[in-house]
């Protein structure tokens, strides 16, 4: 593995386990079967060692099926195809690993090695129906979640981008960094990185009045304390005290919206 499909990995986890309400529901899942005892669990396991296999079982395929279906559909599309038909297929792939990893648990845990046919195609037929509607209802809830309302007090419309972020994140825009496949949002209250191309970050910050100084940052023009020439490009200071470099195509913009000297 290279260094940035490495990096990118590790951002990956870092959203996936901060994200408390789905580590909670996934756990909740795996407690609420290792309880019921489905599939004939109930008949060959304690209670202790049923809610120990679901919970890895929950745990292991939600992480695998996280890690492979975003990064799969990223690269499918660009390759042109559809993302629809990316989700189907990076869905439909990650079912099949997800297959494998029920089959090696089986096989530890009931001796149940996988050689027979019928039993693998189950086990892949269920792995891969479920991989399909869990990615086909997230992509639905990412399209048609409403927008939350404006904090309380605001004088305009909070941008449609805080919405993407934990609520005690969601202060005033300060600015947008690419990094890998994410951009990390920085606003008043914090910093956190959402899973989406910059270009549609952007999109997502009006009314915040702000100017794309560079191809990897975004920033609020209200949070720009000073800003410096560099050469034939110039440097803006944040209210954060952070730098963000301007490129030197991005140099006659930022002079119109008058944070830079002539």
């Amino acid at each position: 593995m290279n260094g940035q499909a490495l990096q990118s990995t590790k951002r990956e986890l870092h959203v996936l386990v901060s994200n408390r309400r789905v580590l909670i529901g996934v756990g909740a899942a795996g407690v609420i079967a290792g309880l019921a005892g489905p599939f004939g669990t109930g008949d060959y396991l304690g209670l202790l060692a049923r809610l120990a296999y679901w919970l890895v079982l929950c745990f292991g395929t939600f992480l695998t099926g996280s890690l492979l279906i975003g990064p799969g559909i990223r690269a499918l599309m660009a390759r042109g195809l559809p993302r629809m038909g990316a989700a189907l297929v990076a869905a439909v792939l990650a079912g099949l690993v997800i297959t494998a990893e029920v089959a090696l648990l089986n096989w530890v845990v009931f001796a149940l090695p996988p050689t027979d046919p019928a039993y693998l195609a189950d086990v892949a037929l269920n792995g891969v129906i479920i991989s399909a509607v869990i990615t086909l209802a997230a992509l639905f809830l990412a399209d048609e979640a409403p927008a939350d309302p404006p904090p309380s007090g605001a004088t305009r419309p909070a941008p449609a981008l805080l919405t993407r972020l934990p609520l005690e994140k969601r202060g005033a825009l300060v600015s947008l960094t690419v990094q890998d496949h994410y951009v990390e949002v920085v606003t008043t209250k914090g910093r956190d990185l959402v899973l989406m191309r910059l270009t549609d970050a952007i999109r997502e910050t009006d009314p915040t009045p702000g100017l794309q100084v560079h191809r990897s940052h975004w920033v609020a023009t209200d949070q720009v304390r000073s800003a410096r020439r560099d050469g034939a490009r110039a440097v803006l200071t944040l209210g954060d005290g952070r730098d963000i470099p301007v490129s030197r195509s991005n140099v006659a913009a930022v002079k119109e919206a008058g944070l830079l000297p002539g």
